[in-house]
């Protein structure tokens, strides 16, 4: 069975509703406000979005200073969550929810935008740092960890190398990016998936490019 097949089964109501203490946190940065849809910065809301689209949940609910879904994903039981602290301050979300449910930082899985990948891509990493994004930075500040996996999203780089980063990242995609943004969107979903059910090497395998 394809996974495309297993969220179908999923998003028709065949996952059971999720039981038990929270196992996992989808983490998906960005900035809140319309201002903000669609921008290059906002990938991992994007990512977020369709996640949560695949497995038939909204993400409404206001905690943690964020907007998050509860939803199960091979029996086990996770929050998506899309921060709206800003991506500067996203730790200060991300630690609060770590803490209240005592989760490690092994199953804190986070998906962002990268400069360094064309849109399109996505890789997979274990742990690392923060690669100068401060999203990720502000969430090993406020977790004492940088153990935690990631996925991280093709953005583009720069149009050229005097080009304001802080332009660039708050700037939305270009129309023909609609192809490859959509791909690149469904693999991290599916590939958070993966590493949810403890298959990180596969995920890596099939969706790091």
């Amino acid at each position: 069975m394809s996974l495309s097949d297993i969220f179908d089964k999923i998003a028709a109501g065949r996952e059971p509703a999720p039981q038990g203490a929270v196992e996992y946190l989808i983490v998906g940065l960005g900035n809140p406000g319309t201002q903000y849809e669609n921008t290059r910065h906002n990938a991992g809301f994007m990512a977020a979005d369709t996640l949560a689209e695949k497995l038939g949940v909204q993400i409404k609910k206001l905690k943690f200073k964020s907007l998050i879904a509860d939803c199960a994903i091979e029996g086990r039981h996770c929050i998506i969550m899309k921060p709206s602290t800003f991506m500067n301050n996203s730790g200060e979300a991300v630690g609060e929810a770590m803490n209240f449910y005592k989760i490690p930082p092994q199953n804190i899985l986070v998906m962002y935008d990268d400069i360094s990948l064309d849109v399109g891509r996505t890789r997979i990493r274990r742990k690392g740092s923060d690669g100068g994004h401060n999203g990720i930075k502000s969430i090993i500040l406020h977790t004492n960890s940088d153990a935690f996996p990631r996925i991280k999203i093709g953005v583009g780089a720069k149009p050229h190398p005097d080009f304001p980063l802080a332009d660039w990242v708050l700037s939305g995609f270009k129309k023909e990016d609609g192809e490859n943004l959509e791909k690149a969107l469904d693999n991290a979903a599916e590939a958070a998936r993966l590493i949810v059910a403890g298959k990180i090497d596969m995920a890596m395998n099939k969706y790091s490019s």
